[in-house]
């Protein structure tokens, strides 16, 4: 099935690109989240119409994302979990866990927007990827720990700062 693109989707392409992407894929994720239109004649007569707003839409989208981004970019989030001897938690820790952390110190963030690339399982530092805008990646600090006083052993001078 052929699509236009309306936002960039990462590994697909960007504003404006003509796709071959499958009919599930299209049915079940593009076309609901409106990510994409059909390639039909009156759909691309459409979006040659809207494409000056689409993509100023776009700019403006990805102009707040990275005015968000730094004043975010090297945030410090501590889960308390608790956790064998050896360190290792009873579970992981989740995206969820992470959003929860970002909201209380004053952020709006989605599930969906953050990127765990391998499971955090230890106690310790980690370091996890926040997507704001499809174009607009930063990092965030994750500190898991079994209790507050041993989570400000990781913090560094500066992180602490950040906290307040």
């Amino acid at each position: 099935m052929q699509v236009v693109l309306l936002t960039r989707v990462e590994h697909l392409g960007h504003i404006g690109d003509i796709v071959d992407v499958k009919p599930g894929y299209a049915r079940n994720f593009l076309l609901p989240q409106k990510k994409a239109l059909r390639a039909t004649s009156q759909n691309l007569e459409y979006f040659e119409k809207q494409r000056i707003e689409i993509e100023a839409h776009n700019l403006k989208m990805k102009s707040e994302a990275e005015s968000v981004l730094a004043r975010m970019d090297g945030l410090t989030v501590v889960v308390i979990r608790q956790a064998s001897d050896a360190g290792q938690l009873f579970g992981s820790v989740r995206p969820l866990d992470i959003v929860a952390g970002v909201k209380d110190q004053g952020y709006s963030l989605d599930k969906n927007q953050v990127r765990i690339t391998l499971p955090i399982k230890n106690l310790g530092k980690h370091s996890v990827n926040v997507v704001l805008h499809p174009e607009v990646i930063g990092n965030i600090n994750v500190i898991v720990a079994q209790s507050e006083d041993e989570a400000a052993a990781f913090i560094t001078p500066k992180e602490s700062v950040e906290q307040d």
